[in-house]
């Protein structure tokens, strides 16, 4: 296993960055003053030279805001040039280089997708990841992990649903949009099992397990466990964006294949026992 000091968190300040530096108290970290990971020169010119793992959890993640001109450069910046940065120093000085994907690379047409589905994305956010993947698999010592509907201790939809809970709001809610949240803690467990047991390298699916399910049928869940009486209406994508511009085309299925990460050994739990977790910790907050 890898000392603390000889990692590097990128992206630190954001959800599954704050989270790997609690699991990793000793990993080092820069702002983007001291390390600007889209400036090539930036990244050449850092002292990598104690770094033995560098942990990519930095990404452009607004959808919808990547379809505007200027999202549009910053998301190819952020999710595709930064990361063929890293992967050519990486590369360059035999350093392990872990990145976070996304299901976006897919159109959502397959029930599963298995890490070596050829990529197929709707969006340019989509689009983006999926050439931080081909970067990525320049990479000699590489754990790429494809995630989906990740919820940490940001903004996220656990957390606006379980709001309008509260305030007695009975949302609208896309039925036809099925996968499975991911909890940060689960990311990371997946992340610090593949670094200890030295897994194979490549590209590995990582969400919770469970049955797949809406985001209608998540939002009934929150509620469910929370002892909320809200209902919730189904609609479909189409209807949810109807009349709204700017609206970047989303899969209908994100469920990840998980059978590569559990045959290395990993226990993946079920994302109702996470739901029930993470909803205890924010009603006792």
């Amino acid at each position: 296993m890898y000392a603390g000091h000889e990692l590097f968190i990128v992206g630190a300040n954001g959800q599954l960055g704050t989270a790997l530096r609690q699991q990793y108290p000793g990993a080092r970290f820069a702002d983007v003053g001291e390390l600007d990971i889209t400036n090539v020169t930036s990244v050449a010119a850092y002292d990598w030279s104690s770094i033995k793992v560098i942990l990519n959890a930095a990404a452009y993640t607004n959808v919808d805001g990547a379809e505007t001109p200027e999202g549009r450069i910053a998301a190819w910046k952020v999710n595709a040039e930064a990361v063929a940065n890293l992967a050519r120093t990486a590369t360059a000085l035999d350093l392990l280089l872990v990145h976070i994907s996304s299901d976006y690379v897919f159109d959502g047409s397959q029930d599963s997708h298995a890490e070596y589905e050829p990529f197929s994305p709707l969006s340019v956010y989509g689009a983006s990841k999926a050439a931080g993947d081909i970067a990525m698999s320049l990479v000699p010592r590489q754990y790429l992990i494809r995630t989906s509907w990740v919820i940490g201790d940001g903004k996220n939809f656990v957390r606006t649903m379980l709001d309008l809970g509260k305030r007695d709001i009975n949302p609208t809610v896309v039925a036809d949009q099925v996968g499975r949240l991911t909890f940060v803690s689960e990311l990371v467990r997946a992340i610090d099992h593949l670094l200890a047991t030295e897994a194979a390298y490549g590209v590995y699916n990582v969400s919770n397990s469970g049955v797949s399910a809406s985001w209608a049928d998540i939002t009934r869940a929150i509620y469910a466990t929370a002892g909320l009486p809200n209902t919730v209406t189904n609609t479909s994508t189409a209807d949810y964006y109807a009349g709204k511009s700017g609206i970047a085309p989303r899969p209908l299925r994100s469920t990840l294949d998980l059978t590569k990460l559990q045959a290395s050994g990993f226990a993946s739990r079920d994302w109702n026992e996470d739901l029930t977790d993470y909803l205890q910790k924010e009603q006792t907050v």
